[in-house]
């Protein structure tokens, strides 16, 4: 008798892909981090994935971080100007990242 999670004619699961904003890989949701303008406009990192506003999504590496951070990419992701104390804990979230990430 087949297993009810292995029936035969059932399609694969489907797996949420998503852009990194640093450098514009396509990746597994799962893999990249969330940054979210919420909304009280301030900008911060959704570790759960799930936080209420406007998302955009990075590699979990330091250099995708210093890339977005520095060309202002998070600015158009999230239709907002990054204020200096958003930036700044972003600067030091990115900061214990590795520095190359498994691409």
């Amino acid at each position: 008798m087949p297993s009810a999670a292995i029936r035969p004619g059932s399609r694969p699961r489907r797996v949420p892909q998503r852009t990194c904003v640093g450098c514009g890989s396509v990746t597994a949701k799962r893999q990249l981090v969330r940054i979210v303008r919420g909304l009280d406009a301030k900008v911060r990192v959704d570790p759960t994935g799930k936080a209420a506003g406007r998302g955009a999504y990075l590699c979990a590496n330091r250099r995708c971080w210093d890339a977005a951070l520095k060309k202002k990419r998070l600015d158009r992701a999230l239709n907002v100007t990054v204020s200096p104390a958003s930036l700044e804990a972003l600067v030091a979230y990115a900061h214990d990242l590795p520095s190359e990430g498994t691409e």
